[in-house]
């Protein structure tokens, strides 16, 4: 009995140092949301002006350029996954891959070929455990982005979708990411980044539509703008900065979709730490009243025995 007590004794004393870790990640977290969302807000305006600037481009003059047209025979696909680098986020990074994988079977139904660009470890290995390949990761401050991880993205990007298909590029790419709606909910959603769809100035992108065709009353603008030195000039300039935009945006949503995720995973981890402390108490308890029984019984017989 002595040993079984033991046992419970170390089991809360485990149970209790692992509940301070869940409740210190749950704080850090915390406090980390309010940082993350205050990010995306500041990079709200910005993408909003480069959105109306692209849009009144696209609207009012007749360009053609490979970033806004799609292709007529989209035959490769570019996806984007946007995961977390360290777990203990709950089903954040699984929802991702699941959504991934769903993506991916639809593209190859259509008959395109997939190349994966990957965002954090969770993906990477999660890839690297099935043996199967990718065209580039990047890990490292997924709860935390900046605009220069931003910006590497979108050369990769750009790069493959500038090639042709027979050197290897693509004709659209798509992002799997977390959206942002509130501290208990978080959406994982699939945009397509490229060829672009721009509608109006509040929206990041379109939830994406296989197959679909841009129509003309897809774009609207009531301000007339003039372009110097030219549009198509203008619009060489813009696109680039407008990706990095979408791209840091979408990290950002990312990012505190994954600190939310931890935050009540943490919280959920510190309730169940609980209720094992209180159910290890509650055996300890039961096994000492045991001995202390058993050790009465053995006295009482034993005085029994000397009597008679």
């Amino acid at each position: 009995m002595g040993a079984q007590i033991r046992v419970y004794r170390q089991k809360i004393a485990s149970t209790s140092s692992m509940k301070k870790i869940f409740k210190a990640m749950e704080m850090i977290a915390t406090s980390r949301i309010n940082k993350a969302r205050k990010s995306a807000d500041a990079a709200s305006p910005y993408a909003d002006a480069l959105t109306k600037a692209v849009t009144a481009i696209a609207t009012q003059n007749s360009i053609s350029h490979p970033l806004i047209n799609r292709s007529a025979n989209s035959r490769g696909s570019a996806v984007l996954v946007l995961a977390s680098d360290r777990g203990l986020a709950g089903s954040y990074s699984a929802s991702v891959l699941k959504k991934t994988e769903s993506l991916i079977e639809k593209l190859r139904s259509e008959g395109r070929e997939v190349q994966l660009y990957l965002v954090g470890r969770k993906a990477k290995s999660y890839f690297d455990f099935r043996e199967r390949s990718y065209e580039r990761a990047w890990e490292g401050n997924t709860d935390n982005p900046n605009i220069d991880m931003a910006v590497e993205i979108r050369d990769a990007l750009l790069d493959a979708y500038s090639r042709p298909y027979e050197q290897g590029g693509v004709d659209d790419l798509h992002i799997v990411y977390t959206e942002f709606v509130s501290m208990v909910t978080q959406e994982t959603t699939i945009l397509r980044l490229l060829p672009l769809a721009v509608a109006e100035a509040r929206d990041f992108g379109e939830q994406i539509v296989p197959g679909q065709q841009l129509e003309d009353d897809q774009f609207t603008q009531n301000s007339a703008f003039e372009f110097e030195p030219s549009p198509q000039e203008v619009l060489d300039e813009l696109l680039p900065r407008y990706i990095a935009s979408r791209l840091y945006a979408c990290l950002l949503e990312a990012a505190a979709s994954e600190l939310a995720s931890r935050q009540r995973a943490m919280k959920s981890a510190g309730d169940n730490a609980d209720e094992l402390i209180k159910k290890y108490k509650r055996l300890m308890n039961n096994a000492r009243q045991a001995a202390i029984t058993q050790e009465l019984s053995e006295i009482v017989s034993g005085a029994d025995a000397l009597a008679s």
